[in-house]
């Protein structure tokens, strides 16, 4: 069986989608948020994973996770402490211990579909070791594992465009077997809003 495994942040105002305040506002940032945090948790729900999860921040007692949890039948989890690294490998190997494997998404992609999500899955279920979704900025926008190798997520650069190739790197030194998606764009800065129909998204 494998998991599909949505990290977000509450859509706080001047918390969230701070790069896109100064195009957008703080209220306008947290809005965008929250609708692209739906259209994932929406797009996850079609794929049909065995069990869909909402790993939450700062913790899962927001309303707006309450709200999510009703309407998508997703499973409440908090991140835990830790850099980003650190979070998503306790996610990745918390589904590892189950016997399962996991697909975990940010919500940033406003592209990601269920296909994308089905082929990640069904690799991780044929036998490949890590699947990626890197991102036109250099980053990546999904990681399946079947073995969440540690060194996958210390020390690496995040935030910057170095992130899918030094995974990617890692991973092949490690002797995993990787298979890897399309490029697809993130929406993190106010130049990416000119490439985006935001009418798209959905509420």
């Amino acid at each position: 069986m494998t998991r599909i495994q949505v990290f977000a942040r509450a859509p706080i105002p001047g918390q969230t989608k701070t790069r896109l305040i100064l195009a957008l506002g703080a209220e306008g940032a947290a809005a965008l948020h929250a609708r692209l945090i739906h259209r994932t948790l929406r797009v996850a729900r079609e794929a049909a994973p065995g069990r869909l999860e909402l790993w939450c921040s700062p913790d899962a007692g927001d309303d707006f996770f309450s709200a999510c949890e009703d309407r998508y039948g997703v499973v409440l989890r908090e991140q835990p402490e830790g850099d980003l690294g650190a979070r998503m490998h306790t996610a990745l190997a918390d589904a590892r211990a189950a016997g399962e494997h996991a697909v975990l998404v940010g919500t940033d992609c406003p592209v990601l579909s269920a296909d994308h999500l089905r082929r990640a899955m069904d690799w991780l279920e044929s036998g490949v070791d890590l699947v990626l979704g890197p991102a036109e900025d250099g980053g990546y926008v999904l990681i399946g594992a079947g073995r969440a190798e540690p060194d996958l997520f210390t020390h690496m650069p995040w935030g910057t465009e170095r992130v899918f190739a030094e995974t990617l790197a890692r991973a092949r030194d490690a002797g995993l077997a990787v298979q890897c998606l399309e490029p697809l764009p993130d929406l993190d800065r106010p130049e990416d809003l000119l490439r985006v129909n935001l009418d798209t998204l959905g509420d």
